[in-house]
């Protein structure tokens, strides 16, 4: 999230989705600490390099039948570079939890989201 609420999202370019917007995200691979994956799928896919910070959501991913797979989201911080699509992106942007751009490829996406727009109401 940036100073003002907002999420960076992308819209997919490749694999499954293409031209679905979705929170940035990745597969950790084998050896690969979980928040050393989610820095570097952050880094490749939006140019941003990013200090990863406490978990916000953990959901079981039912959109593929063939591939149940655990979401973890993570709170982060900036720390260099520039937001630019990239690897499985061809656009980023950033909006408000409560008004992302349509369609959303992933369900669990929409309920971190919900969850991100409910909180920050309430702050």
């Amino acid at each position: 999230m940036d100073e003002d609420g907002r999420v960076l999202l992308g819209r997919r370019s490749a694999g499954g989705n293409v031209g679905e917007w979705c929170i940035p995200c990745g597969y950790v691979e084998w050896g690969e600490d979980i928040r050393e994956a989610a820095r570097r799928e952050f880094s490749e896919e939006t140019g941003l390099d990013v200090q990863i910070g406490d978990v916000c959501a953990v959901h079981s991913n039912f959109h593929n039948p063939a591939s149940l797979t655990v979401g973890v989201w993570f709170y982060a911080t900036i720390a260099g570079g520039m937001a630019s699509a990239s690897d499985d992106l061809d656009r980023v942007g950033w909006f408000a939890p409560s008004a992302p751009p349509e369609p959303l490829a992933f369900p669990t996406d929409r309920l971190v989201l919900a969850d991100l727009a409910s909180n920050r109401a309430t702050a």
